[in-house]
């Protein structure tokens, strides 16, 4: 499964062999997509997904730094994993200084250009979590993170990514405030 699924570019780098479910509730991103016939289901929201479903592997690339319920997301994500699954998220280094001048010099400078507006103002409205803010969340819900990254330091680098694995499903259960039969 894949949270924030977009315009299904990632698609074409998985197997075709499995069924692949998407949570994207921007319908308009993927609706001409020629991958969208590979997709089995669509879900608006992660809440949708059957409790009873569970996955091997569930991905998310540039989406976890929009997301305002993210703890939600993310305890949901740890309920969906079969044992011994992975949740994967990409994000960028929102929050840091390289990632903020990689934009700036590049797609900010192009914005103000072109349309006299501070891009930073989208930023702010779009990206509502840090890359530390992120890292927090994943690793209070999984006994086991793993993180690697673009850059110097993880503080200094453009992009990282997770590898998260055991999740820790007392505390999935408790923050959505579900009972123990779900176990």
């Amino acid at each position: 499964m894949e949270i924030g699924a977009g315009t299904l570019n990632h698609l074409r780098y998985e197997s075709q062999n499995s069924a692949y479910d998407i949570v994207e509730p921007a319908h308009y991103l993927f609706d001409n997509s020629p991958s969208f016939g590979l997709v089995r289901t669509v879900y608006n929201d992660v809440k949708e997904v059957q409790s009873d479903t569970r996955y091997d592997r569930i991905i998310s690339i540039a989406s976890f730094e929009h997301i305002c319920n993210l703890p939600e997301v993310v305890a949901h994500c740890g309920l969906l994993l079969k044992p011994g699954g992975q949740l994967r998220a990409a994000i960028p280094t929102e929050g840091g200084p390289v990632w903020k001048l990689g934009w700036k010099l590049t797609t900010g400078w192009e914005f103000k250009r072109r349309y006299g507006l501070d891009y930073e103002v989208i930023m702010r409205a779009e990206h509502v979590n840090t890359w530390r803010e992120v890292s927090d969340v994943l690793n209070y819900f999984f006994q086991r993170v793993e993180c690697g990254y673009l850059g110097l330091t993880r503080a200094l680098s453009v992009y990282q990514v997770y590898i998260c694995r055991d999740p820790d499903r007392m505390k999935c259960l408790s923050y959505l405030g579900l009972a123990r039969e779900f176990l």
